[in-house]
């Protein structure tokens, strides 16, 4: 045995994470201090970044500093639901809710 408990591990999981500045989208939802973490849908042709995934209950971006991959969990204020980005058809992330 290795020892290192990552020799199965795929490359990309090693590499460090992109690291995003976030701006403030106006979302009111939320206290001001978390608005910059949330954005509104803009619907079908929405394209998310690395850094984004979108809420399956309220249909709400959540957007993190650091590029999201699956395995992540996040936390949507909108709704309350927390929830864990999974790898979707085409590469793109998307959530499922865990509760």
């Amino acid at each position: 045995m290795s020892g290192s408990g990552d020799s199965g591990a795929p490359a990309r999981a090693r590499e460090p994470r992109q690291r995003y500045v976030l701006d403030d989208r106006g979302f009111d939802e939320v206290p001001k201090k978390y608005r910059k973490f949330y954005r509104r849908w803009s619907g079908a042709d929405d394209e998310l970044a690395p850094n984004e995934v979108l809420c399956p209950i309220c249909k709400v971006v959540i957007r993190s500093t650091r590029e999201l991959r699956p395995g992540d969990r996040v936390y949507c204020m909108a709704c309350m639901a927390r929830l864990e980005v999974v790898a979707g058809e085409g590469g793109r992330l998307e959530a499922d809710v865990i509760y």
